[in-house]
């Protein structure tokens, strides 16, 4: 059976030319809907009805028991926004973002690149390096609480150790206000850079070796070879990594609140938006405040993930993209 056909002009407005008419659009839009079905009804069910109805319980003030009752309007969303230690949260979040990123790429690279080379125990290497990944926040944040002390005192395995050695001068209170910030980050560099270095291997298996070996045929050092080839071959990996570490950043929790606590943490510094949320909810026990911080932080987060999708991803996503223009 004979192919149908539509007509089409050619440039100079004139010819006439035949080419084969576009079927499949209703073929390739159930194929579509089946695959992503599934996923688009537990994405709605799990992720976007909750949300929802958390923006609709942030119009109340709800104490978390029974039916949203006493409406009050957009009061809880002014409060949030018009606060200034959330605004303070938001900061940490950004700088704790920001701290990550300039951290623990580097050094995720470094090792990615050194972890890249054969040699001996490579393998062992790699899985010790993503171990703290898989361990909970609870026991990570538990852990480290007893490893540097209690906030507001000098204990903890540190300052027993720099006692012993005699350097009693230097113990010190760190998750107090002066060194918190920083010992956060070292927690979420030891916890996460796993992840960053497994996902920069992953990406250099993209890159061919016959690059390298070019390279070093014309007499290029390691680390000069992988600075002029790996690292721009590896670009998006790099950038993944970057949005996913800042979209981390900006949720971040169990790691504050199991150490400091959600009560402490905007004392200490350490304040996150997830901190200050479970504090004027939950904790306070205003869940309609609680809610309308929660659908506050979606739409910040959204705003970030969209800006950075727009002008850093977009090369990227479009390249990805099947189906060219006609």
């Amino acid at each position: 059976m004979a192919a149908k056909t539509a007509p089409i002009r050619s440039a100079d407005g004139d010819t006439l030319v035949l080419r084969p008419a576009r079927r499949g659009g209703i073929k390739m839009f159930g194929e579509v809907t089946l695959l992503t079905g599934p996923a688009l009804i537990v994405f709605l069910g799990f992720v976007i009805a909750p949300l929802a109805y958390a923006a609709y319980v942030g119009l109340f003030n709800w104490k978390g028991v029974g039916a949203p009752t006493n409406f009050i309007g957009l009061k809880n969303y002014v409060g949030a926004l018009t606060d200034p230690l959330f605004w303070k949260a938001v900061s940490h979040n950004l700088e704790i973002a920001v701290l990550s990123l300039v951290v623990q790429g580097p050094l995720a690279l470094v090792m990615a690149l050194l972890l890249n080379r054969k040699m001996k125990g490579r393998g062992l290497l790699r899985v010790l390096l993503f171990i703290p990944y898989v361990i909970s926040e609870a026991i990570v944040g538990i852990g480290w609480s007893l490893f540097v002390g209690m906030s507001g005192a000098k204990s903890g395995a540190v300052n027993a150790i720099l006692n012993g050695m005699g350097l009693g001068s230097l113990t010190h209170a760190w998750l107090d206000q002066s060194t918190a910030l920083w010992v956060l980050l070292l927690i979420c560099t030891w916890k996460y850079i796993g992840f960053a270095v497994i996902l920069f291997l992953a990406g250099m298996q993209g890159v061919p070796e016959e690059l390298s070996e070019a390279a070093a045929v014309d007499g290029a050092s390691f680390w000069r070879t992988q600075w002029h080839i790996t690292v721009p071959l590896l670009g998006p990996t790099l950038r993944i990594w970057a949005f996913l570490s800042i979209i981390g950043s900006m949720q971040l929790f169990d790691l504050v609140n199991v150490i400091w606590g959600s009560r402490n943490a905007w004392i200490m510094g350490v304040d996150t938006m997830a901190t200050y949320m479970y504090r004027n909810g939950a904790y306070s026990g205003t869940y309609g405040r609680g809610d309308a911080i929660a659908a506050v932080m979606f739409v910040l987060t959204l705003i970030l993930a969209l800006i950075y999708q727009r002008f850093v991803l977009r090369r990227d996503t479009e390249g990805a993209l099947t189906g060219g223009r006609n």
